[in-house]
């Protein structure tokens, strides 16, 4: 599903236009993205929980060439599923 897509089933889930969805959507993107950024966790209990976590630095290799490389320190979104979400997918 892509982003247009989400918006029209949202849009027919909820009773809203397709352009109040999209407002919708995009305001929920940006929200979580600001909260992410500013170091926060979202967490949507039973669904799922987004937070930022460090990577270290470290050694890897360069796949064209198999030369070593060092890989620098970064930031990555973490997601984990919530159990509510974790046993629909599972058929529970």
């Amino acid at each position: 599903m892509n982003k247009s897509e989400l918006i029209a089933a949202l849009a027919a889930k909820s009773d809203l236009t397709k352009k109040d969805a999209e407002k919708f959507l995009n305001n929920f993107e940006s929200i979580v993205t600001d909260e992410l950024v500013s170091g926060k966790k979202i967490q949507l209990v039973g669904f799922m929980t987004l937070e930022v976590a460090d990577r270290a630095e470290r050694d890897g290799r360069n796949p064209q060439t198999g030369a070593p490389m060092k890989i620098p320190a970064s930031k990555a979104v973490k997601i984990s599923a919530g159990k509510t979400l974790k046993d629909a997918v599972n058929g529970k």
